[in-house]
């Protein structure tokens, strides 16, 4: 896609959200959705760099500098660290939709304030993919940082490829609008999960695959049988029942398959939430 293209989309994108309106769905399209291109038979489309010109760090300066040699950890909260909580959650693909085991993320973000800890860890840290090209993150929602909307920093690099810098936004937020690099392609699903919020998002890379009918991410082998002779999607889904990775429902007489345990709620009905549900 030429740089004229990708502005003009990018244009649109914007014009609609500062409108109020819904963009249209052939244009959002992507990352954040990914594990759903498999069934609808589409290319994953790239998640897009976004970098705000902060690396390599300047000594001493104040601002959302990247910095090397984060600790490994999934987690960047401790029980006295404010916020609202946040998990942040989803896949690593290729080019074939193909998940990306061993995988490096790098995060980093602004505290509660808006302030980024210079000096040494806090709300920084990296973890790799597992087997499934899955990664989970415990933080917090990001404070708000001058001239910026919220946001979270990541580097993302699959074994022996580039690496890619981008970040995630979250859906409503007023400097959506203002803030220069902000990419919609880069929204995170987000939603209510007391007494925090749960997000999720895809990220696709620039690593060439071949697409197989293994290419869906499942993080679990399934307990119960389902083998052909079974109805597709197994029991019927159903509000306040406990699903676990890889449990099969049917809704609306389609089949699905579990992608993370949860307690069903009303509103989570499997296609209205992708990072909980995969279509067979």
């Amino acid at each position: 896609m030429d740089e004229e293209s990708k502005l003009s989309r990018k244009t649109v994108l914007k014009a609609a959200i500062a409108a109020g309106v819904a963009a249209p769905v052939a244009l959002i399209g992507g990352p954040a959705l990914a594990r759903t291109t498999v069934a609808n038979g589409q290319a994953p489309e790239l998640t897009p760099a976004c970098d705000d010109g902060d690396d390599p760090t300047p000594p001493q300066t104040e601002g959302p500098y990247f910095k090397p040699n984060s600790p490994q950890r999934t987690s960047l909260v401790t029980p006295n660290t404010q916020g609202t909580r946040l998990t942040v959650s989803g896949y690593v693909f290729g080019l074939g939709c193909l998940p990306i085991a061993r995988a490096l993320l790098d995060f980093w973000q602004a505290d509660v304030n808006g302030a980024y800890d210079n000096v040494g860890y806090t709300f920084r840290g990296h973890q790799f993919t597992n087997d499934q090209g899955a990664f989970s993150l415990s933080t917090i929602v990001p404070g708000l940082y001058p001239g910026r909307t919220r946001h979270i920093h990541v580097k993302v690099q699959a074994p022996g490829r580039p690496v890619l810098t981008t970040q995630l936004y979250f859906p409503n937020e007023p400097r959506n609008n203002t803030d220069s690099i902000f990419d919609p392609r880069l929204l995170m699903t987000v939603r209510d999960q007391p007494p925090g919020k749960q997000a999720a998002f895809d990220f696709v890379l620039n690593v060439p695959q071949t697409p197989t009918s293994t290419s869906r991410p499942t993080s679990t082998t399934p307990t119960t049988s389902t083998s052909t002779s079974n109805p597709p999607g197994g029991t019927t889904w159903a509000a306040g029942t406990g699903y676990s990775a890889g449990a099969r429902v049917t809704y609306s007489g389609r089949g699905y398959v579990c992608l993370q345990a949860h307690t069903a709620q009303p509103g989570w009905e499997p296609p209205s939430t992708p990072a909980l549900w995969r279509a067979e």
